[in-house]
């Protein structure tokens, strides 16, 4: 019985998993490259990841891109997501098992700095339309707050230098006291 007790030990997680959401533009890869590199988590750009592995379902025309196969996705990160550690960024979150996050962070941005950055990378007009009105409506927000429980979905700023600083701060905190709480 001794023995079995260790082993269930040993799988538990040291450190937790992130999830930072929010539409496109508002920062997720900028924050989750730099709480990565200061909290030594790793990162995932599920973009990146579904580009690699090529985890794609067909395209998508009237916006100009790839139509993510969200089960492919899935399978690939299950054996990470269980060791622990992750931090994921992503523009969707339903598909994303409950289970793998222990708190989840959708970033906002004022329309007029979204509209700017979105503007920069060049997306067509119906794209840039609808991320704006993705954010106006909240759309990520209430799809997180639909997914996880309520306690673990955070909504944080995401504007200007500073409000990356304090959020990475922030972030860092909570790991800090997630490690304290889950250690022992």
């Amino acid at each position: 019985m001794g023995r079995g007790a260790r082993t269930r030990r040993a799988r538990t997680m040291l450190l937790p998993n992130i999830l930072l959401t929010g539409t496109p533009g508002v920062g997720k890869t900028t924050l989750g490259k730099e709480l990565a590199s200061r909290s030594g988590l790793k990162y995932i750009n599920v973009g990146d990841l579904a580009r690699e592995g090529e985890l794609y379902d067909g395209y998508d025309e009237e916006y100009d891109c790839p139509i993510l196969d969200e089960d492919r996705v899935v399978d690939e990160l299950e054996n990470q997501m269980s060791e622990g550690g992750v931090i994921v960024d992503y523009h969707g979150c339903d598909f994303f098992p409950e289970r793998w996050f222990h708190i989840v962070f959708v970033l906002k941005t004022d329309n007029s700095v979204l509209y700017k950055r979105l503007e920069t990378r060049g997306y067509n007009e119906k794209k840039l339309k609808d991320n704006i009105q993705c954010e106006i409506f909240q759309v990520l927000h209430e799809e997180a707050l639909a997914s996880y429980k309520e306690e673990i979905v955070h909504q944080l700023p995401s504007n200007t230098p500073e409000d990356l600083e304090d959020n990475i701060n922030q972030i860092l905190k909570w790991i800090e006291q997630w490690v304290k709480d889950h250690s022992s």
